[in-house]
């Protein structure tokens, strides 16, 4: 029996059907601790099962067995595979509602989720999963979760503006008159604030979040905007290129900007030896007829 440990049940299910090579149906599953999301992501859980495989081969053997010699009793088979020093374990108790999972969902990778970070409309399976709320609950359910974590903060705040910026992005706007404060100078805590507020929307809902504090992403804009339009006479020259390494937001950004220059380019985020992020624009390789 092997322990397995996930973010949720489907895909500890899907790591333990992985790693025995069968079906879900195969498996036999004792359910060590369910998952729990917490609150925004904190006092988070993972599930936790021990699961062993009932393979097909070993239930036919025994009926084999059963049918060559009639008189067989199952204590004999029993005591007989004691014997022979063939370990069986003993069947735990499966989660009732096992039956109910026939399909484990496809969970995304982080180099997809990263790409889609800020708005892009490439098409997210985890989203269509995960919603099953109307966007008016979804709304009423964020705003009333960001009023209750600032609330008690010492931040001078207007009402916290929450919307859909598109049906796979949320957009949420933070004013006031401390709303600079929140994220500090130079908006070295904005990477951290929407980080956390990220992995609390998507992990819920699905979505993307994009958010504004104080004109901090309107400002990021213009400012990785004035970097891009020379780099961009240089791809429609050259044909390709390399940013310079850009932090947190602005590799977002550039991203969809040079996506939306270059449709039928190649436009990917990289990281180089040094773990900084960066984007790369290139020809597609074109396969030899």
């Amino acid at each position: 029996m092997k322990k397995f440990e996930a973010e949720s049940l489907e895909k500890v299910y899907e790591l333990a059907t992985l790693e025995f090579n069968c079906s879900i149906t195969e498996l036999v599953i004792e359910v060590i601790q369910q998952p729990s999301s917490g609150f925004l992501g904190f006092g988070k859980k993972k599930a936790i099962i021990c699961a062993y495989c009932k393979t097909q081969k070993e239930q036919d053997s025994l009926v084999t067995k059963s049918y060559k010699n009639k008189n067989v009793k199952i204590e004999d088979v029993s005591s007989r595979i004691e014997s022979s020093n063939q370990h069986i374990y003993e069947e735990p108790i499966v989660e009732k509602d096992l039956e109910s999972v026939t399909k484990v969902p496809k969970v995304e990778s982080k180099e997809k989720i990263f790409d889609n970070f800020y708005g892009d409309n490439s098409e997210n399976e985890i989203s269509k999963i995960i919603i099953k709320k109307s966007k008016e609950d979804i709304l009423k359910e964020v705003k009333d979760g960001l009023n209750l974590l600032f609330d008690t903060t010492c931040f001078k705040l207007d009402d916290i503006r929450v919307s859909f910026y598109d049906n796979e992005t949320l957009y949420i706007e933070f004013l006031g008159e401390d709303s600079a404060l929140l994220i500090g100078k130079e908006g070295y805590r904005y990477k951290a604030l929407s980080y956390i507020l990220f992995n609390w929307i998507n992990d819920k809902y699905g979505l993307m979040l994009r958010l504004e504090v104080a004109e901090f992403l309107k400002n990021q804009e213009e400012a990785i905007c004035a970097y891009l339009d020379p780099v961009i006479e240089l791809i429609k020259e050259k044909g390709s290129f390399k940013t310079k390494p850009l932090d947190g937001i602005l590799v977002h950004i550039a991203l969809k900007r040079l996506r939306e220059e270059f449709p039928n380019k190649y436009v990917a985020v990289k990281t180089n030896i040094k773990g900084e992020k960066y984007v790369l624009v290139n020809e597609y390789k074109q396969k030899d007829e």
